[in-house]
């Protein structure tokens, strides 16, 4: 058996609707800019040639119902409500027709951002790592199996802000299906279970402070909710 020179960390895992079992997390794909509507609000056109994507690491799952300390290193912290698309068997170079059989099930996300940071990565051209792969900023709720939510189309995405709607959009507003968009991210990579595709935020996006809390929904799966708590103090070992 291998030594290993400490601990490592534990897997990372999300609850599955009236399972037992677990759904345990390897990477995180988050496609930007997939509403136009959202992609306006920030300035920005949609990119119709082809998706593109940003990654989290396992670090970032944060489940739903908890409270996340407001994250260092930003004054502009930022919701945005997705779809989240679980894949359940090994998909490479396979087309659009074949995504059904690779998905697992639907959840709600939450792709918490460190806005400031993105933006001053934005202005120089760099890697959006520091503003979007956070420390429990992939906040996700429970799975919900495929065949029990049936096919994606036309159903309400919605987030209230402290009781207050702020997104509310429909599925059907995506840019790129999830079926365009697990084919095309199977031509980059090789999907395997345990992989999520967050799948882009609709308009309405905004700040929080400690306090805050949000609930959002999306029609046919179960809610999500997250409240922000004050920032940690520093420590050391």
């Amino acid at each position: 058996m291998t030594e290993m020179l400490f601990p490592p960390a534990a897997p990372k895992s999300i609850a599955v609707h009236d399972e037992a079992g677990r759904y345990p997390v390897n990477r995180i794909f988050c496609v930007g800019r997939n509403y136009a509507a959202h992609a306006a609000e920030m300035g920005n056109e949609v990119d119709r040639e082809a998706p593109f994507y940003f990654l989290k690491g396992p670090h970032a799952v944060q489940e739903s119902g908890t409270v996340l300390p407001y994250p260092p290193g930003t004054a502009d912290f930022h919701y945005e409500l997705e779809l989240v698309v679980a894949i359940g068997a090994p998909a490479f170079r396979i087309g659009a027709d074949q995504v059904e059989n690779v998905v697992f099930g639907y959840g709600l996300g939450l792709d918490m951002t460190r806005r400031d940071l993105q933006a001053r990565s934005k202005d120089k051209r760099q890697p959006w790592d520091t503003g979007k792969d956070v420390e429990g900023s992939a906040v996700l709720g429970p799975l919900t199996r495929r065949a029990a939510f049936g096919a994606v189309a036309a159903q309400r995405i919605h987030l209230a802000l402290n009781g207050q709607i702020r997104q509310d959009a429909h599925l059907s507003d995506m840019v790129w299906s999830v079926a365009e968009i697990i084919a095309d991210l199977s031509r980059l990579y090789h999907l395997a279970p345990g992989d999520l595709i967050m799948t882009g935020t609709p308009a309405g996006v905004g700040a929080v402070t400690a306090g805050d809390r949000l609930e959002g929904g999306i029609d046919g799966l179960g809610g999500i909710t997250l409240t922000i708590g004050r920032a940690e103090e520093g420590s050391a070992a």
